[in-house]
């Protein structure tokens, strides 16, 4: 790939990520790896991989969809997704992610999504080193589909980036 190709990539993933990480004054970036940032919040302690999609759905809510990996220390917690979703979703309708031909189905709230356990948050992150990318999909309050996109280039070394930052802390 041409270097003015990789910076033209560059310019465009990292207002995005850049925007995501800016509501909290105290966040430390950790890296930013194609369309993936690691980033470390030091209050409670947690540290996470995230990415906006590539292509989210248009006419969505007052928020920025997300997807992120993320390790809560103090809770034990470690590698947990957790979906921003570009809609509020239907009550009634599931929430599925899928990576190749990987398929789950996630616990949702309004807008937000999760694994329903650490198996599947295990799983989910094992088809995200090795895939390409990844969609969540599902019904919106009016009962439209919708499925938002995002490309898993430097997901891995974002995970492991955030992963790492909160070692010994």
């Amino acid at each position: 790939m041409k270097h003015s190709t990789i910076l033209a990539m560059a310019a465009i993933a990292m207002p995005a990520i850049a925007l995501l990480a800016s509501p909290a004054l105290a966040r430390d970036p950790l890296g930013i790896f194609d369309r993936w940032g690691a980033f470390r919040d030091p209050s409670p302690l947690k540290c996470f991989a995230i990415s906006t999609p590539v292509k989210p759905s248009s006419g969505g809510g007052n928020w920025r969809p997300f997807a992120s990996i993320g390790t809560w220390p103090g809770q034990g917690a470690r590698a947990q997704l957790h979906i921003r979703l570009s809609h509020e979703r239907d009550p009634r309708a599931r929430v599925t992610i899928s990576v190749g031909e990987r398929r789950f189905e996630l616990v949702a709230g309004n807008a937000d999504a999760w694994a329903p356990d650490s198996r599947t948050d295990a799983a989910i992150v094992a088809a995200i080193r090795s895939g390409r990318s990844l969609s969540v999909e599902t019904l919106g309050k009016g009962g439209r589909p919708f499925a938002d996109v995002y490309a898993l280039r430097g997901a891995a070394t974002a995970i492991d980036a955030a992963a790492l930052g909160c070692v010994g802390k």
